[in-house]
């Protein structure tokens, strides 16, 4: 029998009142209520042929009028709409509206199924069972989610089973980027009828190898293209974190938040304190940290970031040890967003469930390897509700 190693991410959504409607599969236009005042994206800007395999946009669509659009570019989720303290459905993640955008945008995560290892990998080095593997360095000095050419800009082969769940299946092959072992992963993106995106990830290998698997949406509670996201108000039930070098790889610290700027274990804006005199903040640029979390499973959020202006609070929920949050830091208004508007600094953040970085590296943190004969399992739902 297969061991299974699991590890399970759950961020959930809620709506009551979202008004129904149709939903095509793939997307199929651009009259939908639920655009309202966000950009609606078109599939034919997704249909695009990229080493030799077909791209597509696919929309998921529940009875309550909750819609995600992703495509099998990178396995993105381009879009996700809920519901404002009006009512209004507007779109909570950044992204473009083609598959050029992605392919030529200077920041290569917005959205995307990131893999083999999610974060950065010291150097780009590690060693397995007495051997030393080499990956691209694409964050120099170091490895950065995967690689030159990650999950994110795979085309995986994508089967929508219904309106509600899309499957993505990928074989990375052994040695891709550096590392060992024929990958085979499947991803499913399941948007179900209490207005949760669960997704789920599964993978076996033939050989052992690291697995850190994660998503990299990029969030903007009060609607993307709505500006700035440093006055919306986190909370995160971390009462330690793991400092970082000047490169942003881990010490091998884990220390307390307690008197410091990531203190979140009660609710504060990102702006309150990201631009403290703080070292761990001017080597991240602002927040790009680990949090280690006190607890973790799918009945207590660990984690929860609430949008200024349309009040829209997305919890998180997670058995991941880790939780990464990224301030939007490196954004550069050098990118065109599906609004027509630039990717200007600190307009979206990040909350990455995830094993530690570099624990491959750091024989204290939680291991991150891969047996043949194991099953690694992860499932991720995002759920926003709205603050009282």
């Amino acid at each position: 029998m297969k061991k299974q190693v699991r590890h399970t991410i759950y961020l959930a959504i809620t709506a009551g009142f979202l008004a129904a409607c149709q939903s095509p599969t793939p997307n199929q236009g651009t009259n939908s209520a639920a655009a309202n005042q966000s950009t609606v994206v078109p599939d034919t800007t997704f249909q695009k042929t990229i080493d030799g395999k077909q791209v597509q946009l696919f929309t998921l669509q529940n009875k309550s009028g909750a819609k995600a659009m992703i495509t099998n570019y990178g396995g993105r989720l381009v879009s996700l709409y809920m519901p404002d303290a009006s009512g209004k459905l507007i779109d909570v993640v950044a992204g473009f509206s083609s598959v050029a955008g992605y392919q030529h945008s200077t920041e290569p995560y917005f959205g995307a199924t990131i893999g083999r290892y999610g974060n950065r990998i010291a150097r780009g080095k590690f060693e397995l069972d007495g051997k030393r593997y080499t990956l691209f360095i694409n964050n120099p000095p170091n490895t950065l989610h995967g690689g030159k050419k990650g999950f994110q800009y795979v085309v995986w082969d994508a089967k929508q089973t219904d309106k509600q769940t899309l499957r993505l299946t990928y074989l990375s092959k052994d040695m891709e980027e550096g590392f060992p072992g024929n990958l085979k992963v499947t991803v499913e993106y399941n948007l179900t009828d209490d207005n949760a995106l669960k997704i789920t990830y599964d993978a076996t290998t033939d050989k052992r190898t690291i697995v850190n698997l994660t998503n990299h949406a990029f969030f903007n509670l009060n609607g993307e293209n709505s500006g700035t996201i440093l006055n919306h108000l986190v909370q995160i039930k971390a009462d330690k974190y793991t400092p970082v070098d000047s490169t942003l790889i881990p010490t091998g610290q884990i220390e307390p938040v307690k008197g410091t700027p990531f203190d979140f274990t009660s609710p504060a804006t990102i702006g309150a304190r990201v631009n403290a005199t703080n070292r761990q903040l001017e080597n991240g640029k602002g927040y790009d940290h680990n949090f280690v979390l006190n607890a973790h499973g799918e009945n207590e959020p660990v984690a929860a970031v609430t949008g200024d202006k349309s009040r829209i609070q997305m919890n998180v929920y997670t058995d991941q040890p880790g939780l990464q949050f990224y301030s939007g830091n490196f954004m550069q208004s050098k990118n065109t967003m599906k609004g027509g508007h630039k990717d200007s600094f600190r307009t979206a953040f990040a909350l990455e469930t995830q094993h530690f970085p570099d624990s491959p590296n750091q024989p204290s943190f939680p291991s991150t390897v891969l047996k043949p004969g194991q099953r690694y399992h992860t499932t991720s739902v995002y759920k926003f509700t709205l603050a009282k």
